[in-house]
């Protein structure tokens, strides 16, 4: 039996991120899932065989969003359409998720805050690796303050399924994207942030397509190429577009370096080629240094120093496996946004969060773009700060 008002949902993209619906579509509980837009009639017609049979669908948004029945809006579409999505649902009086990146440029984030901040609703950010527990565990372990401040952190980002998800579709065209600091790497910049406690105000990059693209016809699809038999990149699913056509020119490999407020130095290593899919993060602070292993699900901290080069770990903390899709994450924060509208509670990661990270990624890029110098981070806009929400 339902006990309180039951929150009413939106989605602006039926696939991909959008089927995160389904964590939110429960007809006797606290939300539901009642309409999707989607330029594509087959992803409607699989949203609802997939989560309601009865949910309003429309391949237009606008319609969507004139509905009095709709409280919030999930805007889980191609990273390019975020900023319209999201400014024309908050000024529809909708409360509204965004997947990550907010947007795609420094000025798309801050129209976004901007009608935010006019609004009065509630703005939530898909940052779903704050709620995996490998990284709860790590901000745990560095608020206790048992390595003590911390002064530099290393970042390696190996993405084996970079060429599947990145290079066969709209992602690999820079017109769509900026490029992948923002799009993958907006998870491990914001995680940056989240954990130090602070942000970067200035990064170096280098980067370079060094795998992808190619001199291949911008419309060949892998199901269609005379080479699909041998090529190592085939796409077997659904996404098909030669990972070698002409246009795809957003870097594969990219190495950055950050100076964060208080002077933490930090960088972030990514890499689409390689075989396996893995992050390492380390943070050395005063008092020790503490690192991941995702493949083993560990967490090793060094406190003492023995001057061996064979020191092992003084703590190791076996990392908790969790139910629900991104190792437990997405049904969490989709509890949160709902937690957000009936409740007030202060979502994990903000609005500003979100901006701050895209606003790394965008600088980054430009420094590889421009030769490598030097680039300032774009500062947080200042806005009201009766409409900043802790950074949790």
């Amino acid at each position: 039996m339902k006990t309180e008002k039951q929150v009413r949902i939106g989605m602006i993209g039926a696939r991909g991120r959008g089927t995160i619906a389904k964590y939110w579509h429960q007809p006797e509980g606290r939300s539901i899932v009642v309409g999707a837009a989607d330029i594509y009639p087959e992803r409607l017609q699989e949203f609802k065989d997939d989560v309601n049979p009865d949910a309003f669908v429309t391949t237009d948004y606008r319609e969507l969003l004139a509905r009095a029945d709709i409280d919030a809006i999930a805007v889980t579409s191609p990273d390019f359409c975020h900023e319209e999505h999201a400014v024309a649902a908050l000024r529809a009086g909708k409360h509204v998720f965004c997947e990550k990146p907010l947007a795609i440029t420094v000025e798309g984030c801050d129209n976004i805050l901007n009608a935010w901040k006019e609004s009065g609703k509630h703005l939530m950010v898909g940052f779903n690796m704050r709620y995996m527990n490998m990284y709860r565990t790590m901000k745990e372990i560095v608020d206790s303050g048992v390595i003590g401040e911390i002064k530099a952190v290393w970042v390696r980002h190996f993405v084996g399924w970079g060429g599947y998800f990145y290079f066969h579709d709209w992602h690999a065209n820079s017109k769509n994207s900026t490029g992948l600091l923002l799009q993958k790497g907006s998870h491990d910049i914001d995680i940056i942030h989240w954990i130090t406690g602070r942000y970067a105000t200035k990064v170096s990059a280098f980067g370079s397509l060094d795998f992808y693209g190619g001199d291949k016809p911008n419309d060949l699809t892998c199901p269609t190429c005379e080479e699909r038999s041998t090529c190592t990149e085939a796409s077997p699913g659904r996404l098909i577009e030669c990972a070698f056509r002409e246009e795809v020119n957003v870097e594969d490999n990219n190495m950055v370096i950050m100076e964060l407020e208080g002077g933490i130095k930090a960088s972030y290593l990514q890499c689409h080629f390689t075989p396996d899919y893995q992050r390492n993060y380390t943070f050395i602070g005063t008092e020790g240094r503490m690192e991941n292993n995702e493949m083993e699900d560990k967490v090793y901290v060094w406190t003492r120093k023995s001057n061996s080069e064979r020191e092992l770990a003084d703590r190791v903390y076996q990392i908790k496996e969790a139910k629900g899709s991104h190792g437990g994450a997405d049904p969490n924060i989709c509890k949160d946004f709902v937690d957000m509208i009936l409740h007030g509670k202060e979502p994990i990661a903000t609005p500003l969060a979100g901006r701050m990270s895209v606003a790394v990624g965008c600088a980054a890029t430009e420094s590889i773009r421009q030769g490598g110098g030097v680039v300032s981070v774009s500062p947080i806009p200042n806005l009201d700060a009766a409409a900043i929400l802790s950074e949790g």
